[in-house]
C-alpha cells in the first residue's frame, strides 16, 4: 500500500482530469498541481479551479478551498466520524465524501462514471425520517454517498426524478437542497422563500423553490443553480464562494467569514469581478444590484459565503445567483449589522441609496451610475410587491415595502 504521503486524489471538471490533490505539509493541509489536460485546455493564470488557485505549474497551498466544499460545525464532526479521520483531515474528508460537492469539480480516485450512480425514493414518511436524524446524520447520507455541502443548517441533498425526490448515492449529482426551519425562528424558511420569489421576479437568482411540512416542520427545497439539465442528464456548473476565491480559510473559525472578523468585504468581491469577469462593468452593476436588494430584505447574513461567483467554460467570473437570501431583520435577535458594510454603514437599517453609491466609488465603479442602477432596482422590487409576487400581509413585505420607501425618499 502506498504510504499516506503519497496518497493522490484527482480533481475532475466535466469528467477531464485538470489537477492532482495530495497531502501538505503540515497536517491536515492539502495541495493542489495542475495536470496536463489543464495546460492542454485552458490559458496560464485561469482561475481554472479558484480565483485562489490560478493555472501555474507546480504545487499549490489549496487547503481554503478545498475545506471550503465542507460543512461545518456540528456536521463536519459527525462526519469525520463516519469516515474515520479527524475533522482537520481535508484529504480524508475528500477521499470519502468528495464526488459531489459545490460546483463543477468531482474529488475522487477513479474517473466520474455515471453507470455507478444509484438513488432511493423517498416518500413524504421517509423524508421525514431523513429530517428527523439530521441532529445524528447530517445531509441524510448512508453508506455509500459520496456528497458534501458547506454551511452549518440542517439540510439535506436530493434529486428529483420521475416518483418525486430521492437520495443521490455513489456520486449521482444532487438537484435541489431541502432546509429545515430552525425551530427558534418561526416562519423562517417561508419568509425566505419569499426573498428568493422576489429575488427571481427581478432577475438576481434562478432559485426554484417549494415549502413542505414534514412531521408538522416546515421545509425548503431550493434547486441547485450549479446544476443544469441537458439532454435529459444533470451537468455540473462551476462555482466558488468568495471566501473560497479569496483563499479564506474556514477551519481558521466561524467567524472568519464576516469582514469584521477579518473576513470578505464587498471592496474584495468587486475586485475579483474586475479581475476575471468578460464584463466588469456589467457584474459590478449586478453586485450593486445585489447590495440593494439585500438592503432592500434586510439580509444582516449575507457573507463571505453567501456570496459566490460562476465560472464559465473559458474561466472567466460572473456574480453567481442569490441564494440564502433570509431577512434576518425581522428576528430582533439575529444581526442587525451588516456581515459586508455598505459605504462605510455597518447597520443595515441605516444604509442610504446614497450610501450604496459610496460603497460603488470604494470598487472604482460609478458612484452616479450605482446609484441610478439601485434606484432601478427599488422601483423594480416595488413593481414586483404590485403583482403580488410576495403575499399581501406577509412580514416580508411589509418590511420591504417600507424600506423601499424610505431608499426612494432619501
Amino acid at each position: 500500500m502506498a504510504s499516506r504521503g503519497k496518497e493522490r486524489l484527482t480533481v475532475w471538471l466535466d469528467d477531464r482530469p485538470i489537477a492532482s490533490l495530495t497531502r501538505g505539509e503540515k497536517p491536515g493541509h492539502v495541495n493542489c498541481a495542475y495536470a496536463d489536460e489543464a495546460f492542454n485546455g485552458w490559458a496560464m493564470n485561469t482561475p481554472l479551479i479558484s480565483c485562489s488557485l490560478p493555472l501555474v505549474t507546480g504545487p499549490q497551498e489549496a487547503t481554503p478551498f478545498f475545506r471550503g466544499l465542507l460543512p461545518e460545525g456540528n456536521a463536519l464532526r459527525i462526519l469525520a466520524e463516519k469516515a474515520n479521520v479527524v475533522v482537520t483531515d481535508t484529504f480524508g474528508m475528500l477521499q470519502r465524501y468528495g464526488k459531489d460537492v459545490a460546483g463543477a469539480l468531482v474529488v475522487a480516485s477513479e474517473p466520474p462514471d455515471a453507470s455507478l450512480y444509484k438513488s432511493d425514493s423517498l416518500d413524504e414518511g421517509h423524508l421525514a425520517e431523513v429530517i428527523r436524524d439530521l441532529d445524528e446524520n447530517p445531509l441524510g447520507i448512508v453508506d455509500d454517498s459520496e456528497l458534501s455541502l458547506a454551511g452549518m443548517q440542517d439540510k439535506v441533498l436530493l434529486v428529483k426524478d420521475s416518483s418525486g425526490w430521492a437520495r443521490p448515492r455513489r456520486g449521482m449529482p444532487s438537484t435541489h437542497i431541502l432546509k429545515v426551519n430552525d425551530l427558534a425562528h418561526a416562519r423562517l424558511v417561508r419568509s425566505e422563500g419569499e426573498c428568493l420569489d422576489l429575488a427571481r421576479s427581478v432577475g438576481l437568482t434562478t432559485v426554484e423553490n417549494e415549502i413542505q411540512a414534514f412531521s408538522g416542520r416546515d421545509c425548503i427545497i431550493v434547486s441547485r443553480y450549479d446544476r443544469t439539465r441537458e439532454e435529459g442528464r444533470v451537468r455540473r456548473l462551476h462555482q466558488e464562494d468568495i471566501c473560497q476565491a479569496l483563499g479564506v480559510d474556514p477551519m481558521v473559525g466561524e467567524r472568519v467569514k464576516y469582514e469584521s472578523h477579518g473576513g470578505p468585504g464587498l471592496k474584495d468581491v468587486a475586485k475579483l469581478l474586475d479581475d476575471y469577469a468578460d464584463d466588469a462593468q456589467r457584474e459590478l452593476d449586478r453586485l450593486v444590484e445585489a447590495v440593494t436588494f439585500t438592503v432592500l430584505i434586510g439580509n444582516a447574513d449575507q457573507h463571505g459565503k453567501n456570496l459566490s461567483l460562476l465560472h464559465g467554460p473559458d474561466g472567466e467570473v460572473s456574480l453567481a445567483p442569490l441564494y440564502d437570501t433570509v431577512p434576518t431583520v425581522l428576528w430582533p435577535e439575529l444581526r442587525s449589522s451588516g456581515a459586508m458594510s455598505i459605504g462605510a454603514q455597518p447597520v443595515l437599517a441605516d444604509v442610504t441609496i446614497a450610501a450604496i453609491g459610496r460603497e460603488a466609488k470604494r470598487w472604482k465603479h460609478s458612484e452616479s451610475r450605482a446609484i441610478d442602477v439601485a434606484t432601478q432596482l427599488v422601483h423594480a422590487v416595488t413593481d414586483a410587491l404590485a403583482e403580488d409576487v410576495i403575499p399581501d400581509g406577509s412580514p416580508v413585505r411589509r418590511y420591504v415595502e417600507s424600506r423601499a420607501a424610505d431608499l426612494t425618499s432619501s
